[in-house]
């Protein structure tokens, strides 16, 4: 297993996996990721903020990363922290614990950055996903409305926001 930055040449099968997640949550009846701009994937391969799991040289595992959430944490939450946002996972890689390996990935990013947090947030109050995240050990730290969702994609419009928060070790 290895963890590595997204390149270009990765962006077809990020958005395959995005399309494929999607499906999921479509076929859940949870609140589902719009089709993300390229422009938004390609930026954060150039910042270094899209992330590989790779196991077999293959991607098992995306997401993307930011230092900064005010948009979606509010500007009360400033504690040095390291937000993780769209996991998604190659369905071939299903039951594999791959989110905790990310999560071990984090706090050791996180504490080489001399992070205080891993924080994550989820749109819907999507139970099963609430109870994962809390047996990785995150505390829920409940839902909230964002009222301006201006520059977030269009699923933040749909529903109330969960909140996670994970202590960097």
């Amino acid at each position: 297993m290895t963890v590595r930055n997204s390149e270009l040449t990765d962006v077809p099968k990020i958005f395959e996996l995005y399309r494929i997640a999607t499906q999921y949550m479509k076929s859940k009846n949870q609140v589902y990721w719009p089709e993300f701009p390229k422009e938004l994937i390609l930026n954060e391969i150039e910042e270094h903020r899209q992330w590989k799991l790779l196991i077999n040289e293959q991607i098992a595992c995306i997401w993307a990363t930011t230092l900064n959430d005010e948009l979606i944490w509010g500007n009360e939450n400033n504690e040095p922290s390291l937000y993780i946002h769209r996991i998604a996972t190659n369905p071939s890689f299903r039951g594999q614990n791959l989110v905790k390996k990310l999560i071990d990935w984090a706090n050791e990013f996180g504490k080489n950055k001399s992070l205080k947090f891993i924080r994550m947030d989820t749109v819907g109050l999507n139970k099963g996903l609430i109870s994962h995240y809390e047996k990785l050990g995150f505390k829920f730290l409940g839902t909230k409305e964002i009222e301006n969702t201006d520059g977030l994609p269009d699923h933040y419009k749909e529903g109330e926001v969960c909140y996670f928060q994970k202590k960097i070790i």
